[in-house]
């Protein structure tokens, strides 16, 4: 996607290639191995030989491990150990015993080396046999890690509102179309390992988190950075023009901001995809304050102002509306006189369904 990836992926694969990596250490120890990044997404696997679990196989074949499978791992300190971890069998998750070598480098984990322990078992002599593929196999994933931190510099550039800063990035990052952007809302004191995310992906690190994706594959992306974090991103519409890419950014943005307020567009809300909130989440916080306030009365009644909002979302229909909120017709024909009363409006009325209508969501996206 990029020249200073491309070269990267050029140099990274003349030095070091993870697959021959993985089949040496499998032929070594005469066990089955695997190799997967800080998020467990596999990188490599060698051909395995003697029996395998079902979370094996799974690995294999969805390429990432479920999140009850990691956390059963992560329980015995793989992410903090300096060595090789001994993991023992699990009948109820259907794990087999084996060991975990984590590939760690100034202090840093960048992924796990798996092994699964054959009948003899793996010694402690078998391990130290490995441990200088295992050094090498740190060393390359730690390299990758450094180039997308400087990938992450320009990316910073790409999106920034300086004319100046984006024509120097594009410069820099050969950048081919369509892309978007995708917002993710970061964690103090808790960094992710994006460059786990895939190849041809930019990433920096902030708040929020900063992504430009292939177009194709940005949902996915958004996906899986928003999992990094256990919290709410968005994603900008696709734009041809890579050098465009600072509007899908300003769009994932606004659209991190609904995902985060609006429950049904949580935890990845789609800029193409918000209807409505796209025309309020371009509105300063106190614009939306006073598009809000016009229905201040109402908002102070949280079921009549649910009903009112249903009413509206259903386009004044009121048999819809009833069967939407579960009540009687005459309750809802009721309700809706009351909100009349309290705000003194005609709720027949065109411009003031569509003015209320915008300030109840307003007052949704203002929280």
């Amino acid at each position: 996607m990029d020249k200073r990836s491309g070269s990267f992926i050029q140099m990274y694969d003349r030095g070091v290639d993870l697959q021959e990596t993985v089949d040496e250490v499998a032929r070594v120890l005469g066990a089955s191995a695997t190799l997967e990044d800080r998020a467990f997404q596999l990188l490599a696997y060698a051909a395995q030989s003697g029996d395998i679990d079902s979370v094996r196989s799974e690995s294999i074949l969805r390429r990432r491990a479920t999140d009850e499978v990691r956390a059963y791992f992560e329980g015995y300190g793989i992410a903090t150990a300096p060595g090789p971890v001994r993991i023992p069998a699990d009948t109820a998750l259907g794990v087999l015993a084996r060991v975990c070598v984590p590939l760690r480098r100034a202090g840093v984990t960048y992924g796990y080396l798996w092994l699964l322990e054959p009948d003899d078992g793996v010694g402690d002599a078998m391990l130290a046999r490995i441990a200088p593929l295992a050094e090498v196999a740190a060393g390359a994933l730690a390299l990758e890690a450094r180039g997308r931190q400087d990938l992450g510099r320009d990316l910073r550039d790409l999106l920034s509102a300086d004319p100046e800063l984006r024509a120097g990035a594009l410069t820099r990052l050969d950048l081919d179309g369509p892309v978007a952007a995708v917002a993710v809302r970061g964690v103090r004191d808790r960094p992710a390992p994006l460059w786990t995310l895939p190849r041809g992906v930019l990433a920096q690190a902030g708040d929020p988190v900063a992504v430009v994706a292939p177009a194709g594959t940005a949902a996915e992306v958004a996906a899986r950075a928003q999992a990094m974090y256990g919290t709410a991103a968005g994603v900008g519409a696709p734009r041809s023009d890579p050098a465009d890419a600072w509007r899908s950014w300003r769009e994932a943005r606004q659209a991190l901001r609904v995902a985060e307020r609006i429950a049904r567009f949580r935890p990845v809300a789609r800029w193409p995809d918000l209807g409505v909130y796209r025309m309020l989440a371009r509105l300063p916080a106190a614009e939306l304050a006073m598009l809000a306030a016009e229905a201040a009365d109402l908002l102070s009644d949280c079921e009549l102002a649910h009903t009112v909002e249903t009413y509206l979302d259903h386009g004044g229909h009121a048999q819809e509306t009833a069967v939407a909120l579960g009540m009687h017709r005459q309750t809802l024909y009721y309700r809706l006189s009351k909100a009349e009363r309290t705000l003194a409006v005609d709720l027949a009325d065109g411009e003031t369904r569509l003015r209320l209508h915008l300030a109840l969501k307003a007052a949704r996206l203002a929280g």
